[in-house]
């Protein structure tokens, strides 16, 4: 069996609610209005009979909740979208191993609330979170308590890049141009976002805690000689705060915490970074994952080229029955 851990889907409920409160989405919005898999199940169901024993994870694609609606509104949001996935997921349960549920992170109590309504009442295999709230970290102490709570839970959280065209690549300038958000913009917002949580010291405190990023670790994996050797000199580069303190309150070196995440395998059919993030994470850590359906194809296309990818690497026949089965069953409890 090959369970694809994250695929994005829209409930038709939700997506209305969605398109009601905030009709006018920009970029990404225009993005997912033309990918009708997202919210066709007879289209989806048509895709994934091109490959054999395989399953789907899913979950809302971008745009975050609390982006397009208030702390007043997206609690209501994201109790629609779970509520959907959930429904998908007991009425196709041969399609779908699971969903991931989504929080209203500008509400962080509802967003607590919500946590364990999904997991307890909606059986969520985990949560989806973005790199950043509305520009905030996620390292803000009102969120801590979310970290916490999926620790209590023992179910993973998945961190989704998030970053719009009005992040400027450069300071003189009001947008970012050619895409530059997306293609660049999104590894350095998971990169980014993985490492305010090993500063904050989130592994030392909640002993449970497992994340998984997307697109293999971003950045990490490629910049092992800057998070290793480099991180340890923390401080050195720094004039007005003394970062050495952070160093000695660490049970661990900074890399070490680094391996401690998961990564998934969509890579949009990059064999040299699957390889290179194998090598970092370890067959334990990574788990397969397509993106679909954002491919060119507008669904079948990722799930084609990871697959060939994954049953091509040089690794054993365990190692990659963790990647495509094993290591989903275990991180998401599902049942065999």
């Amino acid at each position: 069996m090959k369970i694809d851990i994250f695929n994005h889907i829209f409930p038709k409920s939700y997506f209305d609610k969605m398109m009601a409160v905030n009709p006018n989405l920009a970029d990404i919005g225009k993005r997912i209005r033309n990918v009708p898999v997202l919210v066709d199940l007879e289209a989806r169901f048509r895709v994934m009979d091109l490959f054999d024993e395989y399953q789907q994870v899913i979950c809302l694609a971008t745009p975050p909740m609390e982006k397009i609606a208030g702390p007043e509104s997206s609690p209501e949001l994201a109790r629609a979208a779970n509520d959907g996935m959930a429904e998908y997921v007991r009425k196709y349960p041969d399609r779908f191993a699971g969903f991931i549920a989504s929080l209203p992170m500008n509400n962080p109590d509802a967003a607590v609330h919500e946590i364990d309504r999904a997991v307890r009442d909606l059986k969520a295999v985990g949560v989806q979170i973005f790199s950043n709230v509305n520009g905030a970290p996620l390292d803000l102490p009102e969120l801590r308590q979310v970290f916490e709570k999926m620790s209590d839970h023992d179910l993973p959280i998945w961190i989704h890049p998030e970053r719009g065209a009005d992040f400027p690549d450069y300071l003189t300038e009001k947008k970012s141009r050619y895409e530059i958000w997306w293609t660049l913009g999104w590894p350095y917002e998971t990169s980014a976002a993985m490492a305010r949580i090993v500063f904050a010291g989130y592994f030392d405190l909640f002993p449970n805690l497992k994340i998984i990023t997307h697109h293999m670790g971003a950045m990490i994996p490629y910049f092992e000689g800057r998070v290793g050797p480099g991180w340890d000199q923390l401080g050195a580069r720094t004039s007005d705060e003394d970062y050495s303190v952070i160093l000695r309150q660490l049970k661990k070196r900074p890399i070490d915490y680094f391996k401690m995440f998961y990564a998934d395998t969509a890579l949009f059919g990059s064999v040299a970074g699957t390889k290179c993030g194998l090598e970092f994470f370890g067959a334990d850590n990574v788990l397969f994952a397509s993106d679909s359906p954002f491919d060119p194809e507008k669904g079948p296309g990722y799930i084609r080229e990871t697959i060939k990818i994954i049953e091509q690497l040089p690794i054993s026949d365990g190692d990659r029955k963790k990647i495509f089965e094993g290591n989903a069953r275990r991180l998401l409890k599902l049942k065999a």
